[in-house]
């Protein structure tokens, strides 16, 4: 649990994948492979999480697969699916967390923003599906800015575009070395596990 805060916020940071939206690529791929084994095996040696990041961090998609069909030619059809059906690895919004967003909108006490690590090309998806997306003021995506959590960069950029004051702005994240890093470059932060954890220790800043 945090600390009490030692000053008043102003603003609210939420990530987005693992907080507000229930993204994982095995909601695709075990539909895919009958041997969880395999699954893993493909996720944690081809299309594994560093690879994803560097879309999030802006490269485009084409370059990103067909590199990796280089690599493991075996495996051009999964990895293939992993942008052309990407939409599949979205299981909905997370339900506790989206509710106290809609809490927090409804009380108009705080400035509402979203950083999140997203792939540019896959954003307007995301966009389309969570109408809960319009309760925010502005959303940065990473992809779109060549940046990505935990890049110090990144945070500074927040700040600068939406004209936050880093110690009364509170971020929210489900990675803990995002959580440090924005601490670290000054924000409050609350490391997300689940949606009653976030409402109990919000009750502290809000």
């Amino acid at each position: 649990m945090l600390l009490s805060p030692t000053s008043s916020i102003d603003a609210i940071i939420f990530d987005l994948g693992g907080v507000l939206i229930d993204w994982n690529p095995r909601y695709l791929y075990r539909k895919v492979f009958v041997d969880p084994g395999a699954m893993e095996f493909f996720l944690t040696k081809v299309c594994h999480a560093s690879w994803n990041h560097e879309q999030d961090r802006g490269r485009p998609w084409r370059v990103a697969i067909e590199e990796r069909v280089r690599a493991f030619p075996d495996y051009e059809l999964e990895i293939r699916m992993y942008f052309d059906r990407w939409s599949e690895m979205l299981a909905g919004p997370v339900q506790g967390t989206v509710e106290t967003l809609y809490t927090l909108s409804r009380a108009r006490r705080h400035r509402l923003l979203a950083l999140t690590n997203w792939s540019a090309e896959t954003w307007p998806l995301a966009q389309k599906q969570f109408e809960f997306l319009d309760l925010f003021e502005g959303i940065l995506v990473s992809g779109q800015e060549s940046l990505a959590k935990p890049e110090m960069a990144i945070f500074k950029l927040m700040c600068d575009r939406f004209d936050l004051v880093p110690n009364r702005t509170l971020f929210i994240d489900d990675t803990e070395k995002n959580v440090d890093a924005a601490r670290a470059f000054g924000l409050h932060a609350i490391h997300f596990h689940h949606a009653l954890q976030l409402r109990e220790e919000l009750e502290d800043w809000i």
